[in-house]
C-alpha cells in the first residue's frame, strides 16, 4: 500500500512516494520561482505551480515503477497562506499569486487590529482584501460567483480534481485570519470588514479524510485525496508531536516552531499565532506558531546573494572549518524580523567584520544567527503557553540536514535536539495524514511503531557560557530593528 505526498513549499515542490513502513520508494523535486516586482512584494505564477506539482507527482510515480492505480490514496501540504484567485469556469489565475512573504497589505495589520480582527502580516486575508480593493473588475466578478480564492492547497486540489473539489482544511483555514476559531467556519464579521464574498471561498473540510478523488487524466487512475494540512502543522504530526506541550522546530525557507497547545486555542502576547493543527474526526487540536524569517533562505542568499558558497550543503563544513565567528554577528532578518518582534520592516544585519574576517566567519556567523533566532522565537511560545523548555525537541525540514546549524541549536537551547531519519516530516506527515483514512496505518500508535530517528544532538556548553553568547547576539537584534527604521 502507498500513499503519494505532495509537499508544496515556498522555494520547491517534492512529491515522494511511502510504504506501509513509512519508508520513501522514490522521490521528485524541482525549484519554485518567486518574483520581487516592488521592494516587499513576493509574487509567484499559479500557473507554474501547477505544473511543477504535476511534474514531479507523475516523476516519482515513474521512479518508483508503481502506477496511480497502485496508490492508496493522496495527500497535499503547502506553504499555506498564499493568496490564489482563479477563474471558476477556466480554471486559470487572474493574477500573480501573492506569497504569504508578501508585505504589500501589512499597513492594513494595525488598522484591522483596532477593529478587534486578530491578524497578522503573513496571513491570507489583507492580501485577498487588496487584490479586490485594486481591481474593480475582479470585485465585480468575485460578487457574481465567478471566481474562487484559495490557498495553494485549495489550488493544488481543484486541479488534481479537475475542477470537481473547491476545499481547503481547518489548519489552512486558520491561516487565512478568515476563519472563526469557535466554529471552524468562515466568519462573517471578518469577511464583511475585508469586503470578501463568501461565494468565492473554498468548503472547509477535515484534516484527515476522504475528500475527493483525482481526475483520471491527471495521475492515470482515480485517486482518493485523503488528506489536506499545512506544512507545519504536518511536519507536526510526522514528528509525533500530538500531546499537548510537545515542540517541534522547521528549517525551512523561514524556521517555524510550533508548540502543541491541544483543544485549548491560547493567545500569545509575543508576537505567536494560534493556528489549527489538524481537525481529525471533527475535533480540532491547536497550537502556538512562532517565526523565524529567515532560515533556510539565509543560506540560499550566502549562495545567490553573496555568492560565498557554491551550494547550501557547503555552508555547515565551512562554518565547521574555523574555531568560532571571529567576533562577526549575524541578525538573519532578510524579509523582516518574526516572532516575537513582529516587524516587517526589519532587516538583516550584519556587523564585527575586520581585516581577518573570511567567507567562513561570514557563513558561521548567518548558522549561529539562525539558532539564535529560533532560541528566541521558542522561549517567547513557551512563555505563552506557560510550560518549561522541554529537555528535547524535534527538527526537521531540508535545512535540518546541516549537522552545524542543529548541533549549533542544542548549544544555543541546552537541551537535546532530535533529528528523524526523514528530515521531509512535512511530506511524511500529510502522508501519515492520508494513509490512515484509507487503512495503509492502524492510527497513531502504529504510526509511532514506524518513526526512526535520525540522531540526537547534546549541547557541549556551559550555561554561563550560552547565557553569555545569546545575552551578547541579543543586543545585535537592535541593529536589525533599527535597520528597518533607516
Amino acid at each position: 500500500m502507498y500513499v503519494l505526498a505532495i509537499d508544496e513549499g515556498t522555494t520547491g515542490v517534492r512529491a515522494l512516494i511511502f510504504d506501509e513502513q513509512s519508508r520513501c520508494l522514490g522521490r521528485a523535486y524541482e525549484e519554485v520561482e518567486s518574483y520581487y516586482p516592488h521592494d516587499g512584494w513576493v509574487e509567484q505564477d499559479a500557473a507554474d505551480l501547477w505544473r511543477r506539482t504535476l511534474r514531479v507527482a507523475r516523476r516519482a510515480l515513474k521512479e518508483t515503477s508503481l502506477r496511480a492505480s497502485d496508490l492508496a490514496s493522496v495527500g497535499v501540504a503547502t506553504q499555506r497562506s498564499t493568496v490564489v484567485v482563479w477563474d471558476r469556469r477556466s480554471g486559470e489565475p487572474v493574477c500573480p499569486a501573492i506569497v504569504w512573504q508578501d508585505g504589500r497589505s501589512a499597513h492594513r495589520v494595525a488598522e484591522l487590529l483596532e477593529q478587534g480582527i486578530f491578524v497578522t502580516a503573513h496571513a491570507s486575508a489583507t492580501k485577498l482584501e487588496w487584490i479586490l480593493a485594486n481591481d474593480d473588475a475582479l470585485r465585480r466578478r468575485a460578487e457574481k460567483g465567478e471566481l474562487c480564492f484559495g490557498t495553494v492547497d485549495s489550488w493544488l486540489v481543484w486541479n488534481l480534481t479537475g475542477g470537481a473539489a473547491h476545499v481547503t482544511d481547518h489548519s489552512h483555514a486558520s491561516c487565512t485570519a478568515m476563519s472563526d476559531p469557535f466554529t471552524g467556519e468562515w466568519h462573517p464579521d471578518i469577511l464583511g470588514a475585508l469586503r470578501v464574498p463568501e461565494i468565492m471561498l473554498p468548503r472547509v473540510v477535515d484534516t484527515s479524510g476522504v475528500v475527493a478523488e483525482t481526475a483520471p487524466d491527471v495521475l492515470g487512475a482515480p485517486v482518493p485525496i485523503a488528506a489536506i494540512a499545512g506544512d507545519q502543522q504536518a511536519a507536526m504530526f510526522a514528528e509525533l508531536a500530538t500531546e499537548k506541550g510537545s515542540v517541534k522546530v522547521t528549517f525551512g525557507t523561514s524556521a517555524m516552531v510550533d508548540v502543541n497547545t491541544g483543544t485549548d486555542l491560547v493567545l500569545s502576547e509575543n508576537g505567536a499565532y494560534p493556528l489549527v493543527l489538524w481537525s481529525r474526526g471533527g475535533e480540532r487540536t491547536w497550537c502556538l506558531e512562532g517565526t523565524v524569517v529567515t532560515a533556510g533562505a539565509a543560506v540560499q542568499w550566502l549562495r545567490d546573494g553573496l555568492g560565498i558558497i557554491a551550494s547550501p550543503d557547503e555552508s555547515g563544513p565551512l562554518a565547521e572549518s574555523v574555531e568560532d565567528g571571529g567576533g562577526v554577528w549575524a541578525v538573519p532578518a532578510l524579509q523582516g524580523l518574526g516572532t516575537p518582534h513582529m516587524e516587517p520592516s526589519g532587516r538583516a544585519a550584519i556587523g564585527g567584520i575586520s581585516r581577518g574576517t573570511t567567507r567562513a566567519h561570514i557563513v558561521r556567523a548567518v548558522l549561529e544567527g539562525i539558532a539564535f533566532r529560533t532560541r528566541e522565537a521558542l522561549d517567547a511560545l513557551l512563555t505563552d503557553v506557560g510550560v518549561e523548555r522541554p529537555t528535547r525537541i524535534r527538527v526537521d525540514g531540508g535545512a535540518a540536514a546541516n549537522e552545524f546549524l542543529v548541533a549549533t541549536l542544542a548549544d544555543v537551547l541546552g537541551i537535546e535536539v532530535e533529528r528523524p531519519e526523514t528530515i521531509q516530516a512535512t511530506a511524511l506527515g500529510i502522508a501519515y495524514l492520508a494513509g490512515v483514512p484509507v487503512g495503509v496505518w492502524s492510527g497513531d500508535e502504529e504510526i509511532r511503531s514506524n518513526w526512526r530517528s535520525g540522531g540526537v544532538y547534546r549541547p557541549n556548553l556551559s550555561e554561563d557560557q550560552r547565557q553569555q553568547r545569546y545575552e551578547s547576539w541579543s543586543r545585535a537584534v537592535d541593529a536589525a530593528r533599527l535597520g528597518g527604521l533607516a
